[in-house]
């Protein structure tokens, strides 16, 4: 499923029951599990939105499911629910990155402010992995030179140091300086400092 969904995992089927029906009110979609081990049979990594996830389950608890995934790559924000929480269990899940930790019986204003903190924060994950992903097919078509000049510039090496360094003219740097300034379509030496950034990540 790769559109925006919330996943809901209780193995209270009244708890999935309810909440399932008063997302779809919202216009949100969801699907429901039973149990942390079903989830993540399923789990795809493509999946995007959110999970509303139950802190204490027969099995495979929460917090266990949360460092499951996170061994598998997987950035799903998680809300956390339970009707037994304590600050040691909310530590850790805020510590391993979780959106919210609400108690039962759920406030759904509360419920409804987590879970669109935690769409946004999938959709600008996702955008800015795109964005990772642009920006270094760009310079995967940087010729071998273009990418030793790319580096050079990149660390603040003038034309003439670049030339001395790869012993080739300064004319000749700047015809290859340019070529790699236009496919990775930066106008400026810190633009393209920045692109090279957003590229790592950093």
């Amino acid at each position: 499923m790769t559109e925006n969904c919330v996943y809901i995992v209780d193995d209270d089927a009244s708890v999935r029951d309810s909440l399932s029906l008063m997302l779809r009110f919202r216009g949100l979609i969801s699907r429901e599990f039973d149990s942390a081990e079903a989830f993540l049979a399923a789990w795809r990594p493509d999946w995007r939105g959110c999970l509303l996830l139950d802190l204490r389950m027969s099995g495979m608890d929460g917090l266990a499911l949360q460092q499951a995934l996170a061994g598998r790559g997987s950035r799903l924000p998680i809300i956390f629910i339970t009707g037994h929480g304590g600050i040691a269990q909310a530590r850790a899940a805020f510590k391993d990155g979780a959106v919210d930790f609400l108690e039962k019986p759920i406030d759904h204003d509360a419920l409804f402010a987590a879970l669109a903190e935690a769409l946004r924060r999938d959709t600008e994950r996702r955008l800015a992995d795109d964005r990772r992903a642009e920006l270094n097919a760009r310079m995967a078509r940087l010729t071998e030179r273009e990418r030793q000049v790319l580096d050079r510039v990149v660390a603040g090496r003038q034309n003439r140091e670049i030339a001395a360094e790869l012993d080739i003219s300064p004319r000749t740097v700047e015809v290859f300086k340019a070529r790699m300034m236009e496919k990775m379509q930066a106008r400026s030496v810190p633009e393209l400092v920045k692109l090279v950034l957003e590229a790592a990540g950093d």
